[in-house]
């Protein structure tokens, strides 16, 4: 079998490769149209609806065109190769199927990717697929990915490639894939001050360093997190699954709840975090609460977490976990693996990091 390709990379990962290999347009399940339950152009489910389609069948053919007339979009069915940005508050986007694998957002930026103009590389913020800075945004049954490789670019040492960075409060994801490498999703806010609340439920994120990281107040709810195999590595730890970067001020960080890890990696090769303590704030004091979930033999039990800087030791941050299971979560050495009392496992809750705040899934 020949090596894939960058873009064979996403395609094997959400199984839509046919959809890349084809130009026959595909439909969504429910009314034979490409948008599924959610109307037509001609049959709008609002007026602030759009629907989007590579293939033309809708009132654009790109996310970002779309992004920039109204608040709701349909997606149709397919691959689109854009970076989009949007600031809008109450958007809304929905994948017409309801199953991320049809729907692809992707792009390959890295961190030292060159800019066109000349200008200097992107940096880590600049690599990402999409950016979203305003508040009350949802998201449903869609993939973000950027298929950026190291192999493809050994002469780039800045290997940071996001997949989203996502930074206003009251942000929803339901039934979403993250896929990337390093620091694949991008969980932050606007400013050091704003504590933006998102919420992840049913999604999976896979990557290998840092690869869910930021300082949003940020609940992941019934997800799946996977570590990738690393063949420029000889040696354990290949990567770290979350690297938050919580301000100081902030309360809450991080909450991973009934969810799992499991890695295509060898056993112990991966830490379930690092604290992010930028330049842009070395007060934060990056805050973690795993709870309720199971994690696999790819993780590290005997040493679940490392520094990023010595300056700033991982147990002086607020990391804790709670009621985990699996072989990635035995406790053999207990001051390597602080847990929540039952009294703080009792506030340690969806509903206390979301506050007023409820997020709905998108109905048809």
């Amino acid at each position: 079998m020949s090596p894939l390709t960058r873009r064979g990379f996403i395609t094997a990962g959400i199984g839509v490769t046919t959809a890349l290999a084809t130009t026959t347009p595909a439909r969504a399940a429910g009314n034979g149209t490409p948008f599924g339950p959610y109307g037509t152009p001609t049959h709008r489910r609002d007026p602030d609806t759009v629907y989007v389609d590579p293939h033309g069948r809708g009132d654009f053919t790109t996310v970002q065109a779309a992004a920039t007339a109204a608040h709701t979009l349909v997606l149709a069915p397919g691959v689109y190769r854009e970076t989009i940005t949007a600031a809008v508050a109450d958007m809304t986007w929905i994948g017409a199927t309801g199953n991320p694998r049809d729907t692809v957002v992707v792009y390959d930026n890295a961190a030292g990717t060159q800019k066109p103009d000349g200008s200097g590389t992107y940096g880590t913020t600049g690599s990402a697929t999409v950016t979203l800075r305003g508040d009350g945004f949802t998201a449903q049954g869609i993939t973000f990915a950027n298929d950026w490789l190291r192999a493809d670019h050994p002469g780039i040492t800045g290997t940071q490639a996001v997949a989203l960075k996502v930074m206003g409060d009251r942000s929803a994801f339901f039934d979403c894939r993250f896929l990337g490498h390093q620091d694949t999703l991008y969980a932050d806010t606007v400013a050091l001050t704003a504590f933006a609340r998102q919420y992840f439920r049913d999604c999976y994120a896979e990557g290998d360093v840092d690869f869910v990281f930021g300082r949003a107040t940020a609940v992941y709810d019934h997800c799946h997190f996977r570590t990738l195999d690393r063949t420029d590595l000889g040696a354990a730890p290949y990567g770290f699954v979350f690297a938050p970067s919580t301000a100081g001020a902030n309360p809450r960080g991080y909450l991973v709840t009934r969810s799992r890890i499991t890695s295509t990696a060898p056993d112990a090769y991966y830490k379930l975090a690092r604290p992010w303590v930028p330049s842009s704030d070395t007060t934060a004091v990056p805050s973690l609460v795993v709870r309720d979930s199971r994690l696999g033999a790819g993780i590290d039990a005997v040493a679940p977490y490392a520094n990023m800087s010595d300056s700033h030791p991982w147990q002086s941050m607020r990391f804790a976990e709670y009621r985990n299971t699996g072989p990635g979560a035995t406790v053999t050495v207990p001051e390597n693996r602080p847990q929540l009392t039952r009294q703080e496992g009792e506030s340690a809750t969806p509903a206390a990091y979301l506050g007023d705040w409820t997020p709905r899934r998108v109905r048809p």
